[in-house]
């Protein structure tokens, strides 16, 4: 996070209530509300959609719900489906502007995820044939690449045994 707003947040901290501490409200929470300044590119009735002002590429787009929460576990059914639909709607728009059916969609749950905003939010970035951009893979370098070796099936079943409890 900036410095700029890591200091603004510690002169703004709110008001103990009863002697316990209300949760801040997070960077995204205060630009719904209008506090700071934000390139909205669409709304929905309990989210919004507005340019990343440090974009990996042109469009780059962060669709936020209005509930503040950390992980997508935070948020109701109702709030997940809404939210994929302004996904789905920035699409929309993105793919008209850019000229592409092509995006990258992009979720860190959480501080150990990468997220940096304590509060959900998706990107949503346009992708076009020789933009810079690559795969997930990259994220993980040393591990092999897709095809280079046999898969340990069982593993992989002994795993997906054991998260899915229908051992």
């Amino acid at each position: 996070m900036h410095q700029k707003f890591e200091n603004w947040q510690k002169c703004h901290e709110p008001a103990p209530i009863s002697g316990i501490m209300a949760e801040p409200p997070t960077l995204f929470s205060r630009i719904i509300e209008g506090e700071i300044p934000a390139s909205f590119v669409a709304k929905g009735e309990d989210w919004v959609a507005f340019l990343d002002i440090n974009p990996r590429r042109q469009g780059h787009t962060l669709v936020v719900p209005h509930q503040q929460g950390q992980r997508l576990t935070d948020l109701t059914p109702s709030q997940l489906s809404s939210l994929m639909m302004g996904v789905v709607e920035v699409q929309n728009r993105l793919g008209q502007y850019f000229n592409t059916t092509d995006f990258s969609i992009v979720v860190h749950d959480g501080p150990d995820a990468g997220q940096e905003i304590p509060h959900v939010h998706i990107h949503v970035i346009p992708r076009t044939p020789q933009d810079g951009g690559r795969s997930i893979l990259s994220m993980w370098p040393n591990v092999s690449a897709p095809g280079s070796k046999e898969p340990d099936f069982a593993a992989l079943s002994k795993l997906a045994t054991e998260v899915s409890g229908d051992e």
